[in-house]
């Protein structure tokens, strides 16, 4: 991961940090991966690890340009519906496309989550009323689970385990 690991500071700054080294980590899954392999079926979920990082791209859609931004679907770059359309991914789609609409997402997110305090809420209707500090650990939450899917994909992939630096 090429994010430094933030341990001392401002909770925001800790709290983006984190999110972004998740980030790091979910992508960090599916480098050297052929397109072949990263669209390997070895689940009975739609769960492949290229549909890992389409999804992620989703879910910053989803919670950044929808609900914090609030723009339509059709303002939003990309996929942004709450279903399974998520994990998607286009036949002429190659991993390195995935890789990079999921950072365009990600960096957008950054710029939207920049413009509210983490006090900030508005209300949602699956969970009521966030805060945008909910939202940010949320997608923390989020990417660690979707990394930890994908490392178990790479490793039945014959891949091998992911080698991360110690905590």
């Amino acid at each position: 991961m090429s994010t430094l690991r933030i341990t001392n500071g401002t909770e925001r700054a800790i709290i983006e940090n984190m999110l972004d080294r998740n980030r790091e980590a979910l992508i960090e899954t599916v480098r050297g991966l052929s397109d072949v392999d990263a669209r390997r079926r070895l689940v009975t979920s739609l769960t492949t690890p290229i549909s890992l990082i389409k999804h992620a791209a989703a879910a910053e859609r989803i919670w950044f340009q929808r609900f914090w931004a609030g723009l339509d679907k059709f303002e939003c770059d990309g996929y942004s519906d709450r279903d399974e359309g998520t994990f998607a991914v286009a036949d002429d789609e190659s991993l390195s496309d995935v890789i990079a609409e999921f950072e365009r997402a990600s960096q957008r997110s950054r710029v939207i989550a920049s413009r509210f305090d983490l006090d900030d809420t508005k209300d949602n209707p699956r969970e009521g009323k966030v805060s945008m500090r909910w939202t940010l650990l949320a997608m923390i939450e989020e990417f660690a689970r979707h990394a930890g899917h994908g490392d178990i994909l790479r490793e039945q992939i014959g891949k091998g385990a992911l080698r991360r630096p110690n905590p």
